[in-house]
């Protein structure tokens, strides 16, 4: 009986894969536009990310967001209607463990941009494509243009460790309202197996020639323990796929 079965399965899927290996045989300049179409856009769309990252963008990321457009219309050709074909693909894809370091979140808005416009391209909405396309770098490149969202590029970053046995609350007011125009004490954080504190401040100098004054009465204050004085790290957004 299980015998019988399994012939009738195997002819089953036998069948269906020469019909779909016909049709696929059949439209192969069909899957080759598709995928030069694909690649165009995904181009385009590495570019707007070049020019709208010129400081800190990652050429791995400028290369990958080219080929992912074609990648995914090559999936959905490849799956079609055929069920069969569908979870053979989706046993292959969960056999493989997507891992992510901390990024910027715009960095995975772009990949979400070029999966969407490689969807729309294996599907065959071509027109759709272009017009997510060219929104989406429209929008990329303005907000690259506009100050919106940024920060001043006068804001820094002060970190002062300080020993366990010091009242840090407001002792060091005095210097701070002294060197800079604004001043916030952002995180309090303990160090060194809880011996030490760490206490991060986010501030605006008035002068930057008077940071190394600044630097050194604070020293008199925290025991001369370390002082880290920096530009403000930028967001990160870590992720899990």
């Amino acid at each position: 009986m299980f015998q019988t079965m399994f012939f009738q399965l195997s002819q089953s899927v036998t069948t269906a894969d020469t019909t779909t290996q016909s049709a696929m045989n059949g439209s192969i300049p069909e899957i080759a536009v598709r995928l030069v179409f694909g690649i165009i856009l995904g181009f385009c769309i590495s570019v707007a990310y070049i020019l709208s990252n010129r400081k800190d963008y990652s050429r791995n990321l400028a290369l990958s967001i080219i080929l992912l457009p074609s990648m995914v219309a090559a999936i959905i050709w490849l799956i079609g209607s055929d069920i069969t074909r569908a979870i053979s693909l989706g046993g292959i894809f969960a056999l493989i463990r997507f891992r992510s370091v901390p990024g910027d979140s715009k960095d995975i808005v772009d990949v979400f941009i070029t999966m969407v416009t490689g969807l729309a391209v294996g599907l065959g909405y071509y027109g759709a494509a272009v017009l997510i396309t060219v929104v989406a770098i429209a929008v990329m490149v303005a907000f690259s243009l506009s100050s919106y969202g940024k920060r001043k590029d006068d804001e820094r970053q002060l970190r002062i460790t300080v020993p366990e046995n010091l009242d840090f609350e407001g002792v060091f007011d005095e210097i701070l309202s002294k060197y800079a125009d604004t001043y916030t004490l952002e995180n309090i954080k303990t160090t060194h197996m809880g011996t030490l504190f760490e206490l991060t401040y986010l501030l605006k100098m008035k002068d930057e020639t008077r940071t190394k004054e600044m630097i050194d009465e604070l020293r008199t204050r925290n025991g001369n323990l370390t002082i880290l004085f920096t530009k403000r790290p930028p967001e990160k957004l870590t992720t899990v796929l």
